[in-house]
């Protein structure tokens, strides 16, 4: 009996040190950044642009893509999701203003954009691209959409010093690290994830007008996300829509306006 107790033992002792290295390479693995980012960011590159946008350009360089009107009464930055590519997003043209000037951003490593994304990366694309509307437009009211993941930049610049005229934030999260343990429950992501938005902690000092657009039936970013994001910001809308997470632009369930 003792020698069955000993083999059991070491039975046990094996299967645990495997699990504890199987956990530890998990964990290790979830803290490499290209890995993780794998899972996050879904950049296509695809070469064809709609005739309804035109190339966004600074300093020679493709920042994004554009509607641009003659005469615009308003300027939108949108800051799309995490799959994708700017050029795609002439379908959410229609959610806009008639009048208003619409410029899509580029995230570095989408299209044909250099880079790797990452949060920090995104931010400071948007900040650039914030800046260079705000030189070209001093005198129109500029404002910015942030469609899922769009939706952690689009939040960042609500805090900057000289912030967006209005922030409208679509199928958004609170914070990357709630979003990321609804999809992933067993590991401590909180712990290792490389990336990072809290959208109620940017926006906690931001003043002007915010829409909110969620929808029930989301099965990527929870409504639970985006109605905790709601309640952080006392002055903000909460608008509730039909369909899933990415049917927002059709059969006009979102417009966008200014004010």
């Amino acid at each position: 009996m003792e020698q069955h107790r000993k083999e059991n033992y070491s039975k046990h002792k094996k299967w645990f040190s495997v699990l504890f290295l199987a956990v530890v390479a998990v964990f290790l693995l979830m803290n490499h950044a290209g890995f993780q980012r794998s899972f996050l960011f879904y950049p296509s590159h695809d070469l064809y642009v709609p005739t309804a946008l035109v190339p966004w350009t600074q300093k020679g360089e493709v920042i994004g893509y554009a509607r641009e009107v003659e005469t615009p009464e308003s300027i939108w930055l949108m800051l799309h999701g995490n799959s994708g590519q700017a050029s795609d997003r002439v379908y959410a043209l229609p959610c806009f203003p008639e009048n208003a000037s619409v410029y899509v951003l580029e995230y570095p490593g989408y299209g044909a954009r250099a880079g790797k994304p990452s949060s920090a990366g995104m931010n400071a694309a948007a900040e650039e691209g914030f800046s260079d509307l705000k030189t070209r437009y001093p005198d129109l009211p500029l404002c910015v959409v942030g469609e899922s993941i769009g939706t952690g930049p689009a939040s960042f610049l609500g805090s900057l010093e000289f912030p967006p005229d209005k922030i409208v934030l679509v199928v958004p999260f609170d914070k990357l690290t709630d979003l990321a343990r609804h999809h992933v429950r067993f590991l401590p992501l909180q712990l290792v994830l490389i990336d990072h938005w809290d959208n109620g902690k940017a926006l906690s000092g931001y003043k002007g007008p915010v829409d909110i657009f969620a929808t029930p039936h989301d099965q990527i970013t929870p409504i639970s996300l985006a109605i905790s994001l709601s309640e952080k910001i006392p002055h903000a809308t909460l608008n509730l829509m039909d369909g899933g997470h990415n049917d927002w632009p059709r059969k006009g369930r979102v417009r966008f306006r200014y004010p």
